[in-house]
């Protein structure tokens, strides 16, 4: 859970332990009537709130979403690495994949991918892979 996210709970956390506690000393202190309306009150205005934050939670609108990985019509795309993969009509692959020459920090920073029409997009390394018609990685 990213650190923002994390803050909110821990609020919401506290704001519902405050309240609860507030609900608590008014049926106390003042009588059963006047904390059963409060209780009311405060139920509703809580539930809104929740309703909300569900909403932009589901939503993506928190901004918490993580990578997005989207692809064209006829397009190929990949959130990771994609090393050693035969991509395209006839393409292959022969033996064994050498190993990646450089670390897949790509992969790591969360960024979106996206190929166009046709296109092939990978969020990490592609050593090793036959792209394309045609090809081929011996």
């Amino acid at each position: 859970m990213a650190g923002v996210a994390r803050g909110w709970v821990w609020a919401s956390v506290v704001v519902a332990g405050v309240v609860t506690v507030g609900l608590i000393v008014v049926m106390v202190v003042v009588d059963l009537d006047t904390g059963a309306l409060v209780a009311g009150i405060a139920g509703t205005v809580l539930s809104g709130a929740g309703l909300t934050a569900s909403t932009v939670a589901l939503t993506g609108g928190a901004g918490g979403g993580g990578r997005r990985v989207r692809a064209g019509r006829g397009g190929v795309a990949a959130g990771g690495s994609i090393v050693g993969s035969a991509l395209g009509d006839r393409s292959q692959v022969s033996g064994t994949p050498a190993a990646s020459s450089t670390p897949a920090q790509a992969a790591a920073s969360g960024a979106d991918v996206r190929a166009g029409r046709d296109g092939i997009a990978a969020g990490g390394n592609i050593d090793g892979s036959a792209l394309g018609d045609d090809s081929e990685v011996r």
